[in-house]
């Protein structure tokens, strides 16, 4: 039996191209997902490898579906040989019941674990370069530096605690923690 897998990583992606590709491959059964290819913990990939039968086949589109890390590609290889099933990757033509087919497998999960590592390094450089232009990512604080400095005042006056300054302020106690924490530390 062929069953597909596929897998987009957001969930504004689509993973209907893929669908269709496996569906033409002759696919009983496709399992489909939206997760990060660097995450282990895919219920549905899971789902399918328990599975997998002996003359099984477990196809994907292409095989960063599965899996970026050559580690984990090589783990679920191994995986579905103590099945006794074998692997199809469509866009690399990789067919790992056959011994050519194997070691185009490890070649090419080679690659897509360079190509994973060149573009986290890729997105570290972004960020750094934006930071020595004075850029910051991530969220931008709850609160303002006067309400802060007022959070501080009232919880160190003794006229709030910090529990009370947080529902005072709408924010989440531990905001509250940190940022009397990063005062206490100033000098």
């Amino acid at each position: 039996m062929l069953l597909g897998y596929a897998r987009v990583s957001t969930q504004d992606q689509d993973a209907t191209a893929q669908i269709a590709a496996l569906r033409a491959a002759g696919c009983e059964l496709i399992f489909q997902e939206k997760a990060s290819g660097g995450r282990w913990d895919r219920p549905e990939l899971h789902r399918l490898l328990g599975q997998l039968r002996k003359e099984d086949v477990l196809v994907v589109w292409k095989l960063d579906r599965l899996s970026r890390s050559l580690k984990d590609v090589l783990s679920l290889m191994e995986k579905i040989a103590q099945a006794g099933a074998g692997f199809r990757s469509l866009t690399e033509v990789i067919d790992t019941t056959t011994p050519a087919g194997r070691m185009m497998m490890q070649i090419v999960g080679t690659f897509a674990e360079f190509e994973r590592a060149m573009l986290r390094e890729r997105t570290q450089s972004g960020l750094d370069m934006a930071r020595a232009q004075g850029r910051v990512g991530g969220r931008r604080p709850k609160l303002k530096a006067n309400q802060q400095q007022e959070i501080v005042n009232l919880v160190n006056s003794g006229k709030k605690s910090a529990a009370d300054a947080a529902r005072l302020f709408s924010v989440h106690p531990a905001t509250v923690s940190r940022l009397l924490q990063r005062n206490s530390q100033s000098p």
